[in-house]
């Protein structure tokens, strides 16, 4: 219970009144000696206050302080005795305690803080330059890279980039709904091979309905690229991935490698040599500027250190952090390649500390990779692995700058090394088990997916390993693989077991059939009804006079059979001249902006050869639905299935299906099967998320 306040002290409390001040401010002042409404007879300040002053900032600063009104120091004094403040080290000037935005001295801003006028900005623990070396996350536009590639997945696919993605698939409509929900429809039906006019279709969106799946899953809820946070603190772990490792049994060894881990966490890197500490507190000072942002003055401040002491690595490497974050300020290309060329030149300088010398490198290493210089930063890291044989963390991103290359040999070669010397090393372990399933050595992939998984070690928790390794037990016949894809998603990395797309937009209804009406896109498909034949046909005049144009499926998604394809348009754009030998087909479909526009998708032929099977699989984002229209369709063997339920196509009839849930196809007529796919947009995307998604 709060105590009740004594009549003397009210008296106290009123007899402070607001008083404005010289600079406008109100502050609360005691009355005078005599006690009296103003204060008129007393004086505003003590003798001991003055001394204390006078102490504090020198003759001049004091008299314009208090005469102006800046800071109360009366307060001041009384926050000290508060404070229980030992005066006979204020005056000696051992001021540390209350130096409180950490400049070193105590100032007007140190007493604004002790009178609680203004926020401490004291700084971190072991932020002094040569034990940590800090930068701000570095977000350049993806604009200013002319000629290189750099898009939302770049950030998803984090170390491994995935094999083609899927992109084939088949599907019907909504199981609550009839096979044929449009037969109660009036519509004129083509029989003469003429396109049927309609009026411009407009586009509308579907009423948002019950989400079958959750959606904890890789999103991509903004479209705008973010890069890779700057790491400028110099990395002493020896492992690339920055996770903290989980806990699992394992063997002595396994311990005993991650109490190496442990204490090189803790270990402070040493940035300095013998020469560069006779010039750190110019060091110091010019790293100051640069984490307060004062980035134009701690260029200039560390271009005159190098200038003055271009022997000193330290300097140099000051100035390649500046103008990292300068490049990010600027969002500039040509800035971050100076701070590339910075990096290099520190670490090849004499003298160069070990710390510096890989914290200069890898961070090069970095950043050519983030403006897409893949084979410099290969050769960079190439360098490293020479300079620090032992590091198998290095070995490791090595093998990784191989598969972003593609050159998944050489990843191959470098995985099995770091295996031979490490073989417990779960990192390892799981990208050389995805490399093998990429060669399509399926059981031979699965124990090193496996064993990789289950280590828990840093940057093996990865939605694409639960994706190949369940895909690989999948092939073999091994219902295992529902167990890695609950775990999965679990782990966040999938919507659901069925549902194990990795490039998504969080929040869209999920589900696996959907019907016209659902999707707002009912002129779009009444187009593709109507005009069946005429789609047939010159599809069919393709496949007569063309048929090389349908390029075999090549994703390895086929146990076996024969499967092509003919597109029209892939990830938004027309492809080639495909369109000239199907005018009729392309004009009908130029109407309809959620498909051609679709950059997550394709509109294509698919013609399936008898004795054909498609392996269980998804698509690579919930960002698009698909539509099979029925051409040529034998009326017995062909069939697809959509999590656990199977359909089979009609000619002249869509079904619409989304295709991040899994599905697989059979084959099993006496002749081929020809439908037309045609994707588009999810119904809930904005306009604006269409416009600024990364194709696909």
């Amino acid at each position: 219970m709060a105590q009740k306040k004594t009549p003397k002290a009210h008296h106290r409390k009123e007899g402070k009144t607001p008083v404005e001040s010289k600079n406008g401010k109100r502050t609360e002042r005691g009355g005078g000696g005599d006690g009296g409404e103003g204060g008129a007879g007393g004086a505003k300040y003590s003798m001991f206050t003055w001394f204390v002053v006078l102490a504090l900032l020198g003759v001049w600063s004091s008299v314009a302080v208090v005469y102006f009104d800046i800071v109360d120091y009366d307060s001041v004094i009384a926050r000290a005795k508060e404070f229980r403040m030992n005066f006979s080290e204020v005056l000696q000037g051992k001021l540390t305690a209350y130096d409180a935005d950490g400049d070193g001295d105590f100032d007007v801003e140190d007493a604004k803080v002790l009178l609680g006028l203004k926020a401490a900005e004291r700084p971190q623990v072991g932020d002094s330059p040569e034990e940590t070396e800090s930068s701000p996350s570095s977000g350049h536009d993806d604009d200013d890279d002319e000629g290189i590639s750099y898009d939302v997945e770049s950030e998803i696919q984090a170390a491994v980039p995935l094999p083609p993605l899927v992109e084939e698939d088949f599907v019907p409509d909504d199981p609550r709904d009839s096979l044929h929900p449009y037969e109660d429809q009036a519509e004129t039906i083509d029989t003469t091979g003429v396109l049927v006019e309609e009026r411009p279709p407009e586009e509308s969106h579907a009423d948002s309905g019950q989400h079958l799946t959750s959606s904890k899953f890789t999103q991509e809820s903004e479209p705008v690229v973010e890069a890779e946070n700057h790491q400028s603190e110099p990395p002493v772990e020896p492992e690339p991935q920055s996770d903290t490792p989980k806990e699992t049994e394992g063997t002595t060894g396994k311990r005993a490698e991650e109490k190496l881990k442990e204490t090189a966490k803790k270990k402070k890197p040493k940035l300095l040599n013998k020469f560069d500490k006779t010039i750190k507190a110019e060091i110091d000072s010019a790293e100051k500027l640069r984490k307060k942002g004062k980035l134009e003055e701690a260029l200039r401040a560390f271009e005159t250190l190098v200038l003055q002491h271009p022997q000193s690595p330290r300097a140099l490497y000051g100035r390649a952090q500046t103008e990292d974050d300068l490049a990010e300020k600027q969002r500039s290309n040509d800035m971050l390649q100076k701070a590339i060329n910075s990096y290099r030149d520190a670490a090849e300088l004499p003298d160069v500390t070990s710390d510096l010398l890989r914290a200069a490198l890898k961070r090069r290493a970095e950043r050519q990779q983030f403006l897409g210089r893949m084979r410099g930063s290969l050769a960079t890291l190439e360098k490293m692995v020479q300079i620090f044989p032992e590091d198998i963390g290095l070995k490791n991103e090595l093998g990784v700058a191989h598969l972003l290359l593609g050159d998944n040999k050489g990843a191959r070669k470098v995985f099995e090394e770091v295996l031979e010397v490490a073989p417990i090393n779960g990192f390892a372990k799981v990208h050389y088990g995805f490399i093998l399933k990429s060669e399509n050595k399926i059981e031979e992939s699965i124990p090193y997916l496996q064993e990789g998984l289950e280590s828990g070690e840093p940057g093996t928790d990865d939605g694409r390993f639960y994706f190949h390794l369940g895909d690989a037990l999948q092939r073999v016949g091994d219902d295992k693989a529902y167990h890695w894809y609950e775990l999965g998603h679990q782990r966040g990395h999938f919507a659901s077991v069925w549902q194990r797309s990795l490039y998504n937009v969080d929040g869209l209804k999920a589900q696996p059939w959907w019907t016209s009406r659902e999707t707002g896109y009912s002129d779009l498909v009444r187009a593709l009804e109507r005009n069946w034949k005429t789609i047939r046909e010159e599809a069919l005049n393709v496949m007569d006079h063309n048929m090389g144009s349908f390029v075999p499926e090549e994703e390895n998604l086929r146990e076996k059979g024969e499967w092509g394809q003919y597109t029209l348009w892939q990830q938004g754009k027309k492809v080639g001249n495909a369109c000239q030998n199907v005018p009729k087909t392309c004009s009908l479909l130029e109407r309809f902006t959620e498909a051609t526009g679709c950059k997550r998708g394709q509109i294509k032929f698919s013609v399936m050869q008898p004795g054909t099977h498609v392996w269980p699989h998804t698509g690579p984002t919930n960002c698009r639905l698909r539509m099979h229209l029925g051409l040529v369709v034998p009326k017995h063997g062909c069939k697809i299935r959509c999590t656990d339920q199977t359909r089979e196509w009609e000619e002249g009839k869509v079904l619409i299906f989304d295709d991040s849930f899994e599905h697989e196809v059979w084959q099993d007529a006496d002749s081929y099967r020809l439908i037309f796919i045609v994707d588009v947009w999810h119904p809930e995307l904005t306009a604006h998320q269409r416009q600024n998604l990364s194709p696909i």
